[in-house]
């Protein structure tokens, strides 16, 4: 049909119709002879035309996808060959995809005559081109190329073409290929497991360097079914990619216990079949060897192989390895198949198991006991200790900077897995100030910024790695340099863990620790971070100072105490003539008598600063219990308890008008002189000995 319109014809474009614009654009492509650019030039304009297509269907005008026959999906399908330019394959890949979505069942329907006619021919090059769509189209139709993959007899019919004496290197490219990128498809992994894992071993075992002694051997130029045959041998290539084939089908499947010798119903012989950690050293070797040729499908291979736990420590343990692995990343492309298999591997060996609860913990031994009647027990070599380790060797490979480099332009894939190597990296605490220093807390900040509200995981995770690293590190240091990155951009972030993760079955607060650590040590530099903190979260930290864990409790006063020295926000938050202020003040003055010492120090300092304040000496003055409180302080075994409680009493005894009236009989009620007599006896710091005997002049002098 394309053909109607001669391609030597030069109408004015603009006065053609949208289908003989597309129909000359086909017949141009048809022609050959088209040098690359020339050809990825026209496959864009169909590329565009088949696009907007949808925006013309839906003014009422009809599709171009009506006149375009099996002839013109042959051409278009033909760029996707090996055999062509990449640049050419990646744009006959988007015009593919445009084309199916313009034509819906009809696109699927010629497709898929395409691909069982081309195989049915069974010829080389057929084979070639069949194959090469189905790789290409896999992650385009997922759905429909499954099940031509699946289709009865075609994964059978592989065998014996792989076998054959006389090995096409480009049928066997082609078709490895094909089944990588099916191998993403869980029910075509399992199928390719079932038919293709003999034969796949079969290539993997035979010797590349052997010379071929058939009399054929001396005729490389021979045809047969329309290929060109020059080896009985697997190319060293092919190999590889077998590799990688096998290491993805068997990564992926759970591990099974050894036999059990004393059951008769198991057989003491077992087949023998290349492992993962085989494969993976196989992998390892081509890439180190031969990084030129191998990067890619290699990295790949790895990436799935690494899911297991003994890959991991053995990657992880060859510096050499690690060294190339993150050369190799810092100069790939971005978003590009090496970046996120390098990144795959790095978030692998540095990935920690799940926190779970007590209860999930035994839900999980019962269920694998129940599938496995106990044979199965969780692999030593994922326990914390071993995966702190392998986080240890990655951090000393020196990939920081690296990952700083591509999170500037990764993908959300690319970043996801980002943020993962570096939350891992941050939870030893040996790594945080390292971390803030070669740019992790930029790169976490400006990825929770950029993330769409959907990642929520992945924001989560971001914003505790950078909760990690500022508990430990000096906000001066990490937001100076001379293109400082503002310290209250770090608050949003942290306050997002305030709150429960909504996709969580249950919640885990250590997140919410770690995020009122990170802010607590922000409000200890200035007034502008604290009162950036007041406004972007405060409801949040006031619900979790009746948290009922005690760590998170405390974290929370202790951030109380950093945001109160900033005098604005003080005033607003606990000396206003509300309901909420007075309820704010009571629940810090019953804390400064909570059970945990250091939620009783935190509020001990946050009253410190609040009773320089008169309004707020009155409250407390006036609140049932409120002296006896603050002089319970006073009694502590702690020196410093005892020190800060004496200011407080200090500054109530001291403040005039009033509410210092009121406050030296309330203390005097409440037996402070005695108190504070003890208290003095107790003490061996003179800084708490000089603010006790300053009270004790306030409060047995005459009114």
């Amino acid at each position: 049909m394309a053909s109607a319109i001669s391609a030597t014809a030069s109408p004015q474009w603009s006065d053609l119709s949208r289908q003989d614009q597309t129909l000359l654009l086909f017949a141009r492509l048809m022609e050959g002879g088209l040098e690359d650019d020339e050809t990825v030039a026209e496959l864009s304009k169909l590329t565009k035309m088949l696009n907007d297509d949808g925006d013309f269907v839906k003014k009422g005008e009809p599709s171009v996808a009506g006149v375009i026959d099996s002839d013109c999906v042959d051409t278009v399908l033909c760029y996707l060959d090996m055999r062509n330019a990449d640049i050419v394959r990646a744009h006959a890949a988007l015009c593919t995809s445009a084309y199916l979505k313009a034509a819906g069942e009809d696109g699927r329907q010629k497709l898929s005559e395409f691909f069982m006619g081309r195989v049915r021919k069974s010829t080389y090059d057929d084979y070639i081109v069949a194959f090469c769509v189905a790789s290409a189209i896999f992650p385009i139709v997922p759905d429909l190329t499954s099940d031509l993959f699946l289709s009865e007899g075609f994964l059978g019919s592989l065998g014996p073409l792989m076998r054959r004496k006389w090995k096409s290197r480009k049928v066997e490219t082609a078709c490895l290929e094909m089944l990588n990128a099916a191998c993403t498809h869980a029910p075509c992994r399992e199928a390719v497991l079932k038919y293709c894992s003999e034969w796949l071993e079969e290539i993997i075992e035979q010797d590349p360097e052997e010379a071929v002694t058939s009399e054929y051997a001396h005729e490389p130029d021979m045809q047969l079914g329309g290929g060109s045959i020059s080896m009985r041998r697997h190319s060293a290539h092919v190999q590889e990619l077998a590799a990688v084939v096998l290491a993805k089908i068997r990564a992926v499947q759970p591990a099974k216990p050894p036999p059990n010798l004393s059951d008769p119903s198991e057989s003491r012989v077992q087949p023998a079949t290349t492992s993962v950690e085989d494969l993976s050293k196989m992998l390892t070797k081509m890439l180190l060897k031969t990084p030129e040729h191998s990067t890619q499908s290699s990295i790949e291979g790895l990436a799935y192989a690494s899911l297991r736990p003994r890959v991991k420590d053995d990657l992880s343990k060859n510096g050499e390895f690690l060294a190339g692995l993150v050369k190799t990343l810092e100069s790939a492309a971005p978003r590009s198949a090496v970046t996120y298999g390098a990144l795959s591997i790095l978030s692998n060996l540095t990935v920690y198991p799940p926190t779970m609860s007590e209860d999930e913990k035994r839900m999980s031994q019962l269920k694998a006991y129940a599938n496995a009647a106990g044979k199965i027990q969780p692999d030593p070599l994922n326990d914390h200790d071993h995966v702190t380790a392998r986080c240890k060797r990655v951090f000393e490979a020196n990939v920081v900077p690296v990952l700083v480099t591509h999170s500037k332009n990764g993908s959300v894939a690319s970043l996801s897995l980002i943020i993962s190597i570096v939350n891992s990296l941050s939870v030893t605490a040996a790594h945080r100030g390292p971390l803030a220093q070669q740019g992790a807390v930029r790169l976490l900040i400006s990825a929770w910024n950029a993330l769409p509200d959907t990642e929520t995981k992945t924001k989560r995770t971001a914003a505790q790695a950078l909760a990690r690293i500022l508990i430990s590190t000096n906000p001066a240091l990490v937001f100076g340099g001379t293109q400082p990155t503002p310290q209250t951009s770090a608050i949003r972030p942290l306050a997002s863990l305030l709150v429960p993760d909504p996709a969580a079955e249950s919640r885990d607060l250590l997140p919410t620790f770690e995020s009122l650590m990170a802010l607590t040590n922000l409000a200890s530099t200035d007034d502008d971070t604290r009162h950036a903190i007041v406004r972007t979260a405060w409801p949040d930290i006031e619900e979790l100072l009746l948290s009922p864990h005690p760590k998170v409790t405390t974290a929370a006063v202790e951030l109380v105490c950093n945001l109160v020295q900033s005098q604005p926000d003080a005033l607003a938050l606990f000396a206003a003539a509300t309901p909420q202020a007075r309820n704010r003040l009571q629940i810090l003055v019953a804390l400064a008598d909570a059970e945990e010492a250091a939620t009783r120090s935190a509020a001990g300092g946050a009253l410190a600063s609040l009773t320089n304040y008169e309004g707020i000496v009155r409250a407390v003055a006036e609140r049932e219990g409120g002296a006896e409180r603050v002089l319970g302080l006073c009694g502590e075994d702690d020196e410093d308890l005892r020190h800060r409680g004496a200011f407080v009493v200090l500054n109530m005894a001291a403040t005039a008008g009033e509410a210092g009236r009121l406050a030296r009989e309330k203390l005097r009620g409440a037996g402070a002189v005695q108190v504070l007599t003890e208290c003095a006896k107790k003490s061996r710091s003179a800084g708490v000995v000089e603010v006790v005997v300053e009270a004790l002049k306030v409060l047995i002098q005459e009114e």
